[in-house]
Parts: structure tokens; sequence; C-alpha cells
């Protein structure tokens, strides 16, 4: 089973979810997408962690056989490829390493070069497998690292995905089998849930909502939820308990008798809609 959790903002909960909802598992494996800013491993604290470097290729000319004909700026959908001053130049920024113009040159002259993106690191929190993305700063997409980090998987896998609704998100859900929509229930929490709903009607996912620091319902949401038979599947109040043990960068399931059980229902509710 895969659950992937999303939130249309950063700072509505989503890793804290995510987190936690591994820890209720058991021998699950927890994979942070979000690659640019994955905080998961400050919480589950990872032992014996390995790391992988992540590569991505790109197109390297050979000026002796290259002609000229431009067949390759003429096919990059991505105008990562120019012809200036009688030679090629690529833009690495826009690169989406899909190998078509080597495939397309007549000479042969294009060659593929492997350039350095980002790691995935491997390693353990008690029972659970703790798989972190971090891309380089600077670099433009991180799906190359995404993908590779959706490799590892357990009985249960947890995916922790970026924040938004951007290509990002959609690599990070493409194959879950549930998504779990985490909200802020103020307006403009709201505004960004709806986006990420829009995006797992889209891809025809399964989905339900977490909504997170509720002191009390935010009618539009509820109404949002009840007319598209979207189910609320837990409220995480508004806690000191649970504020303080995140802050101190504990997991909370494994330190709140209440987040326990608030991680434990979820789980079965999650297994219950599949």
């Amino acid at each position: 089973m895969k659950i992937a959790c999303l939130s249309g903002k950063g700072g509505a909960g989503k890793t804290f979810v995510a987190v936690n909802l591994a820890a209720a598992a058991k021998n699950a494996t927890y994979i942070d997408c979000d690659v640019e800013e994955p905080n998961g491993k400050i919480f589950l604290k990872p032992d014996n962690v390995q790391k992988n470097i992540v590569n991505m290729l790109l197109p390297e000319f050979d000026g002796e056989k290259c002609t000229g004909c431009r067949k390759c700026v003429e096919f990059c959908r991505f105008h990562a490829l120019m012809y200036i001053r009688e030679k090629p130049i690529v833009f690495p920024e826009v690169c989406h390493s899909c190998g078509g113009c080597k495939l397309i040159c007549p000479e042969n002259a294009v060659k593929e070069k492997q350039k350095p993106i980002g790691i995935v690191e491997v390693g353990n929190h008690n029972d659970i497998c703790v798989v972190t993305g971090i891309l380089n700063p600077g670099e433009a997409s991180g799906i190359p690292i995404i993908e590779d980090a959706l490799k590892y998987e357990g009985k249960t896998t947890v995916i922790d995905c970026p924040p938004g609704s951007a290509c990002s998100v959609m690599e990070s859900i493409m194959d879950a089998d549930y998504c779990i929509l985490v909200a802020e229930p103020t307006s403009f929490g709201f505004h960004n849930f709806k986006m990420i709903y829009e995006l797992t009607k889209l891809l025809g996912k399964k989905s339900g909502v977490v909504i997170n620091k509720q002191d009390s319902p935010y009618e539009p949401m509820e109404a949002f939820c009840e007319e598209r038979g979207l189910p609320i599947l837990a409220r995480i109040p508004y806690s000191e308990e649970i504020a303080s043990i995140a802050a101190k960068g504990k997991v909370a399931y494994e330190e709140s008798k209440m987040a326990e059980s608030i991680f434990s229902d979820l789980l079965e509710k999650i297994g219950g809609e599949l």
C-alpha cells in the first residue's frame, strides 16, 4: 500500500502527518520527496545512513562530427538546445534528459555525460526504512531524485510529497494507492487545499482529508468536502502537547497517547477506503 501525503502550501503539517503515519504503520518505508527542503529526517533521525549520488544525463557534442544540421535543435521540445556561432549550446536548466537529440543526430555527434544533481539517503528509524531525497542547491528540477527515491518501497510506503501542485508533486503521487490531503482550517489553507484536490481528481486518485491544527470547524472546508463526498479522516487538534513534541524534533506517535490514537485510527480508516 502506497500512501501519499500532500498539502497545498508549506507549513500545513504534511511532513508531521507522513512521519507519524509511517510510525503507526510499523515496518513501513517513509520516502521524503520534498527534495528541496526534506524535513522528515529531523524527526526520524535515521541510523546507518547510506548515500547514493543521483545524476542526470546531459548531451555533449563532438565538434568534429557535428555538421550543423540543427535536427537536434528542431527536435527538442523543451528548447534546451540552440545553435550559435557554428556550434550547439546546451541549457542544462531546461534539459529533461530524454536522449532524443542523441537518437536523432545523423552524424552520431552526440554523447551523454552524467551530471550530479543530488543524493538519496537511506537509513533506519526503529522499524522504519527512511528514504530522503536531497536536491543540490541551484538545480532546476528534482524529478530524477524523486524517481530514484520512489524505487524504495515496503509493505506500507508513506510518501511525503513536495508542497503545492507542480510536476514534482505529480511525479510523487503517480503510483500512490491513496492520497491524504493535509489542510489548515483557514481561508488561505482552504484555497491551497482546493488546488491539490483538483490535482488528485485529475489523476483519478482516491483521497481523504486530514485537517491539522483545528480548534473549531472551518465551515467552507467542511461544506466543500461534504458536497464532493470527500471523507475527513482525521482532525488533529491545536494541541500544546503535540506542538511541544514536534518542536523538540520527536515523533508524536511515539511520545503521546493522543497522537498514537489519532494516527492508528487514521491508518485503519485508510485501509477501509481501499
